[in-house]
């Protein structure tokens, strides 16, 4: 398969918290943009499977911006950082939070896994765009659930290209995932998630991934997968499923 980008990035880097949306259902405002790592072998395209591993229930999924960074980036200011983008696309920072606690603050098994970077379909010219009117929406089986624009960001994109690029040079090719706005949840195998990014009468079409089940079991030379109360509802959100009610027939009897 070609590779979505036609080259092998150097570094896949996601911001946390970068949407208002996200960042009150989350219920906590960041004075600074911080980031993570996700592995290049992470990466796929449109049409890819995201694979949930077996034991896993909470695969999550956050449709964002991507940047392609096109020009060598050190120490560059925040007015300047927007010149050294030169693709703009779709992307799903997808991840299982079942893996989250083996892995707190790096993320590398719970977001990191093989295919859990969809990118694409098309790469947009960054230069024909207004980094400041670009929107980006999410849909799970059709259903529009994540729906926002980049003039609401907490931190422009010129900003963390130049706050990376303090100490972390930034090469082309090199992939930036910009945060996700409100409405990221869960997805099971069978689901197909869509994520587009238009502004400027432009637009990536649909990077549209279905869901499946790994063939295999997770070998057990490793953290396998957990989830309590809290973790549950952290990758839900808003659209976690009501708890069952006890039937109030069978109440009556306890």
């Amino acid at each position: 398969m070609a590779h979505p980008l036609g080259k092998t990035p150097s570094k896949i880097i996601a911001v946390h918290l970068n949407y208002p949306s996200r960042a009150r259902e989350r219920g906590r405002v960041p004075d600074r943009p911080s980031y993570f790592l996700k592995p290049p072998s992470s990466l796929s395209g449109a049409g890819d499977p995201i694979v949930r591993p077996r034991g896993c229930e909470l695969l999550g999924f956050e449709g964002e911006i991507a940047l392609v960074v096109g020009e060598r980036a050190r120490r560059v200011r925040p007015e300047d950082g927007w010149s050294h983008v030169r693709w703009v696309t779709a992307a799903n920072d997808a991840g299982v939070y079942d893996l989250r606690r083996a892995d707190r603050g790096s993320n590398l098994r719970s977001k990191g896994a093989d295919g859990f970077t969809p990118v694409g379909p098309r790469l947009l010219d960054a230069r024909a765009l207004d980094p400041d009117a670009l929107r980006v929406r999410t849909r799970v089986n059709g259903e529009l659930v994540q729906d926002d624009t980049s003039d609401t960001l907490l931190f422009p994109f010129g900003e963390l290209i130049a706050d990376l690029s303090r100490l972390v040079t930034l090469e082309p090719g090199d992939v930036i995932l910009t945060g996700t706005p409100a409405g990221a949840s869960v997805v099971s195998p069978g689901d197909v998630v869509e994520v587009e990014v238009d502004g400027c009468g432009l637009t990536t079409g649909p990077l549209r991934n279905p869901v499946e089940e790994a063939g295999h079991d997770l070998e057990p030379w490793g953290a396998m997968p957990a989830a309590d109360p809290a973790e549950r509802a952290a990758a839900w959100g808003d659209a976690r499923p009501p708890e069952p009610l006890l039937d109030a027939r069978l109440a009556e009897g306890l």
